[in-house]
């Protein structure tokens, strides 16, 4: 009998993971490939216009990362795309020294797959993937309550368009601006990603 428990416990979980794999898989599929192509616009916003508070509680203005290339991704602790911590990781300590930091924003927009507090995720980023660059407190990235960064980046910037899904990569030019979009699939190490980073570097 317990066993037969056990197994009516997990499947629910199981299902949801089924079910996330999925729509994941739907879902970068309908964010305009693996690049966005950028539109024109009146875009007068820049990355350097919003704040947000880190992982730790402090409130940081976004300014002070003026001049870098950032890629600002929406992170996951529970998602089929998780793994790619790893590669984002890998970028931060190839190009830190040349003025590049990626910057993760954890959200539970998706099926429920940032479910912790921001305690366990800056825990489970340490231990699980050694996580050296900068993590913010968990926030919204669609919906009514959508951060305004998000906002900016989904409706104000030159790659408007709402996120399919957890790990959409956003790279800004040191001039504050999106540069380029990519699809939760499109992994941190793709040659795209890399060539899009090379870019604005080579702009700095």
């Amino acid at each position: 009998m317990r066993s037969g428990r056990a197994v009516i416990r997990v499947l629910p979980a199981l299902v949801a993971l089924a079910i996330g794999v999925a729509l994941a898989a739907v879902s970068s599929h309908s964010e305009a490939g693996t690049a966005a192509s950028p539109v024109t616009s009146t875009a007068t916003h820049t990355l350097y216009d919003f704040s947000a508070k880190r992982i730790d509680g402090v409130d940081t203005a976004l300014a002070a990362f003026r001049g870098k290339v950032v890629l600002v991704v929406n992170t996951a602790s529970h998602c089929g795309f998780t793994k790619q911590y790893a590669a984002l990781e890998a970028l931060q300590k190839r190009y830190e020294s040349r003025g590049f930091t990626v910057l993760g924003f954890p959200a539970n927009d998706f099926l429920w797959q940032e479910r912790g507090s921001d305690a366990d995720i800056q825990k489970f980023c340490s231990l699980k993937y050694d996580v050296t660059f900068p993590m913010f407190s968990k926030i919204h990235v669609k919906g009514g309550h959508i951060d305004p960064l998000y906002a900016w980046l989904t409706r104000g910037s030159d790659f408007p368009g709402n996120i399919s899904w957890n790990f959409t990569k956003f790279v800004i030019g040191p001039d504050g601006r999106v540069a380029a979009r990519f699809s939760p699939s499109t992994t941190p190490d793709d040659s795209l990603v890399i060539a899009a980073i090379e870019r604005q570097l080579a702009a700095r």
